[in-house]
């Protein structure tokens, strides 16, 4: 069994700007464009009833015109604790944008200063404010001053190789009021390659006073152990590693906290899962939950005999009844009904 550190056990204070909140778990969901809606997240509960979760990211610019409502206003229906994370480079946005999601019953605003997509860091959203610490800080201190509810940031270790400093930039960060920092142990020219550089989180750890989160490469229990050993971070977050796998916060949790790991589900009960999930998402969505789902069924469906010829035919299923009927036919022949 693997044993946490003393130092992870205890829960994380966060003062707020009058609103404290207390973080119990010490595994966080990470925020996936595209993934972790209300559906997904209400899978990753049944593991982790206290880990926080986070809404798909949110662009404030958006919010502001109308858009995307319905993933800040959806919180009230939810249970735990369950952070909105927010991107733009406009700070009254930014602000009024927080207002909103506090409003709804966000556990605490996160500002994304990570997400290395072209699209956004281009326009100094994302990890393009890593290039303007000036404007990333004014963001934070906006944001912080208005909400009650305690403001953190996820980011990464810098822009590019060559002008890596993740210590003076995540001070910056600090200083400006961020209550908690999530680190990627990657910089955006990397994106997802390559490997995390834990040993650059430890030096950052070591410099800050607020509890820093460590991301990347965090894919089981075993090394969620190894990063908290190397980093000695107050915590972790896993994200892609979710994907089809919404038990491993759960997973890590309970290892973290010296308590029996949950197994994963067995292929039978995979199959199960993606069907509901396919099921939810139509309930929700109608017909389009169904090219959602697609992402979802090929993550979930593998680990038995026969899973990649199911994953091709469940891309292919024109209708929601035929994907259901391919999982329902897949579960038969694994012997169960």
């Amino acid at each position: 069994m693997i044993t946490a550190p003393p130092h992870t056990l205890a829960p994380i204070e966060l003062p707020g700007n009058g609103t404290p909140r207390s973080l119990r778990c010490r595994v966080l969901q990470s925020p996936l464009a595209g993934v972790s809606d209300r559906i997904f997240r209400g899978l990753v509960r049944r593991w982790a009833p206290d880990a926080l979760l986070f809404t798909e990211m949110v662009n404030a610019t958006s919010l502001e015109l109308g858009h995307g409502r319905q993933k800040v206003e959806e919180l009230a229906s939810e249970a735990g604790p369950i952070g909105v994370q927010l991107f733009d480079y406009r700070p009254q946005a930014m602000a009024e944008a927080a207002r909103r999601a506090e409003a709804a019953g966000a556990f605490l605003i996160d500002i994304n200063m990570g997400c290395p997509v072209k699209k956004i860091a281009k326009k100094g959203g994302g990890s393009g404010l890593i290039r303007d610490p000036d404007l990333a800080t004014r963001i934070v201190a906006v944001v912080g001053a208005a909400v009650g509810i305690p403001v953190t940031v996820k980011t990464r270790l810098g822009w590019c190789g060559s002008d890596l400093d993740p210590v003076s930039w995540c001070r910056q960060l600090e200083d400006a009021g961020a209550q908690l920092l999530t680190l990627h142990g990657r910089t955006r020219e990397q994106a997802f390659k390559g490997q995390a550089d834990w040993e650059a989180i430890a030096r950052v750890k070591a410099a800050l006073a607020i509890p820093v989160i460590a991301n990347g490469d965090i894919n089981c229990p075993a090394a969620a152990s190894r990063c908290l050993e190397i980093t000695g971070a107050d915590g972790v977050m896993v994200g892609r590693g979710t994907m089809g796998a919404p038990w491993l916060v759960g997973q890590i949790d309970a290892a973290l906290g010296g308590r029996p790991v949950p197994p994963a589900p067995s292929p039978a009960e995979r199959l199960a899962l993606a069907a509901e999930q396919l099921g939810a998402l139509v309930a929700a969505k109608g017909d389009h939950g169904l090219l959602i789902a697609r992402k979802h069924m090929a993550w979930t469906c593998q680990g038995f005999s026969g899973a990649p010829q199911l994953r091709q035919e469940l891309m292919r299923a024109a209708t929601p009844a035929a994907a259901l009927a391919l999982l329902d036919q897949a579960r038969a022949q694994l012997g169960f009904m």
